[in-house]
């Protein structure tokens, strides 16, 4: 079958070890099933692991890809839950793994997972769209509706308005009634989200009108003190990651009034996977694609993430 895989790592150069061409047929252990791949949607997850973050050399190579929608081994329209663990949150469970890291991923014609980690797909959600939701989208679910406690009618900042889970964060923020303001380096993007919902719009630092309720973080590094600056007393800081580095050593003077919420591990579990499922279906909000690519084009893909040149997700058809 053609698959795209991890053949190599290299921080400098990651789209060296990126390798497009014919792989084995999953192997299927007891428990698991096949899933024909319709969709599959490129996460900074698979940059990484092509840099060498995450990935033991022993396991190479290894066909890349965490999210995937598609048909199962029954004909089912089905979403993949990337997150393989157990317990009653697996994301929690220390020897949980993502596909794409011990197992093979999903930017394959078929891909292995078990059968517990299937969602059906609602018929309103295209393949396209589905592939979209278990990791940047989840997480954004995640991050706001499970981990910041809040109100509908709060504000909420949203950190670097541009990449998958921003611009989901800012979507389901409009959908669940808070008011969200973005900032993003770019004036292009800016506007882009504002009219994906943002009431406001801010450049990186900026002073805002008001302390908000709760900062949605995935920048880290470049955003963190004005994170800090713009959120009110009691007000929390929900942090999924850092694409710009670590995040630093916090103000103690600052964070003493606030609450600092670290999800702990990307992405949510099946059944918030879900019920985000629903809640789209439901409100009619779907994900922002930057770019629908054959399978067999999945390098310009991996180079417009790496260049920071997409607003929303890249997705590839299978």
């Amino acid at each position: 079958m053609f698959a795209v895989t991890a053949t190599q790592t290299d921080p400098d150069n990651p789209l060296a070890g990126l390798t497009l061409g014919e792989h084995p047929e999953p192997k299927v252990p007891d428990g698991w099933t096949t899933v024909s791949v319709r969709a599959a949607a490129l996460n900074h997850h698979d940059l990484w692991t092509l840099k060498g973050v995450g990935i033991r050399q022993d396991r190479l190579p290894i066909v890349l890809g965490c999210d995937a929608a598609g048909v199962d081994e029954d004909g089912n329209e089905v979403i993949v839950h990337s997150v393989i663990g157990t317990g009653a949150d697996e994301t929690l469970d220390p020897r949980r793994t993502l596909l794409s890291e011990v197992h093979d991923g999903t930017f394959a014609e078929r891909v292995a997972v078990p059968r517990a980690n299937l969602v059906p797909k609602p018929s309103a959600l295209s393949f396209e769209d589905a592939a979209c939701l278990p990791t940047a989208w989840l997480t954004a679910y995640r991050m706001l509706f499970d981990k910041a406690g809040l109100q509908p009618g709060s504000t909420v900042l949203v950190q670097g308005a541009g990449g998958g889970v921003a611009t989901a964060l800012i979507a389901l923020g409009r959908a669940g009634g808070y008011r969200v303001w973005a900032t993003s380096r770019s004036e292009e993007k800016r506007e882009r989200a504002r009219q994906l919902g943002a009431d406001q719009v801010f450049e990186p630092g900026a002073r805002l009108p008001e302390r908000v309720d709760a900062v949605m973080e995935t920048v880290g590094q470049a955003t963190w003190d004005h994170s800090l600056k713009s959120l009110r007393p009691g007000g929390r800081i929900v942090v999924s990651g850092a694409t710009s580095g670590a995040v630093p050593p916090a103000d103690l003077n600052r964070v003493f009034f606030l609450q600092l919420s670290v999800i702990g591990s990307t992405m949510g579990t099946r059944d918030q996977l879900q019920r985000l499922a629903i809640f789209l279906e439901q409100t009619g909000v779907r994900p922002v694609v930057d770019r629908v690519l054959p399978l067999v084009d999945a390098r310009a893909g991996f180079a417009a993430m790496a260049a920071g040149e997409i607003f929303g997700k890249v997705v590839f058809a299978v």
